[in-house]
């Protein structure tokens, strides 16, 4: 079968994969999207965006196929489309809730924490979450992919639409880039960073 053929799914077995196939991938679907969006609520905008995208075109699944290799290309094509429309968008600021958050007596000019490190620091260390966070989206989708999420590069050019060749280049590429930015960090923690 070279095409998607399009089933078309009962009321009843629509809601039947999507509660036994899709929604037991909602939290790495989530971990996903916070580590693309870094911010809370825009995580859960993609999650929901990408779970309405799902059922809307559920009759494009093919039951008992990989739900969550299915699940992520939607989510990765959401993200990138949402970034996009953004990115053609000029920055927007309520200047008026500036004012009045600074002009308050609750304001704590010494917080400085950061609520995506916070997180995220419990399953990775801080250096290492700064470090992927650091890198240009296409390079930590690959880790994320790959190192966090266990797909395999079959799975991983479906999701991200790209040949098996270019997966294995840019994962290759985004480790490397990767190490050099752990290399201190390595250093300080008392490895040999030296060796190869």
């Amino acid at each position: 079968m070279s095409e998607v053929q399009k089933k078309k799914y009962s009321d009843k077995e629509k809601n039947n994969i999507f509660d036994h196939e899709f929604m037991p991938h909602i939290d790495s679907m989530y971990n996903f999207a916070f580590r693309l969006t870094f911010d809370e609520d825009d995580a859960k905008d993609l999650v929901q965006d990408t779970y309405l995208k799902a059922y809307r075109f559920i009759n494009s699944f093919e039951q008992g196929t990989n739900a969550k290799a299915w699940l992520f290309r939607i989510l990765k094509n959401s993200f990138i489309n949402e970034y996009r429309k953004k990115s053609k968008q000029p920055s927007k600021v309520d200047y008026q809730e500036v004012e009045t958050y600074y002009n308050s007596d609750s304001v704590d000019y010494n917080i400085t924490s950061d609520l995506r490190v916070d997180a995220v620091k419990d399953m990775l260390g801080d250096e290492i979450s700064n470090a992927l966070n650091s890198l240009a989206v296409d390079f930590r989708t690959v880790i994320i992919l790959c190192d966090l999420e266990g797909f395999t590069y079959e799975e991983m050019a479906k999701i991200l639409d790209i040949p098996i060749g270019t997966v294995r280049s840019r994962l290759h590429r985004a480790r490397n880039l990767l190490k050099e930015k752990l290399h201190s960090y390595a250093k300080d923690m008392g490895y040999d960073a030296d060796e190869d």
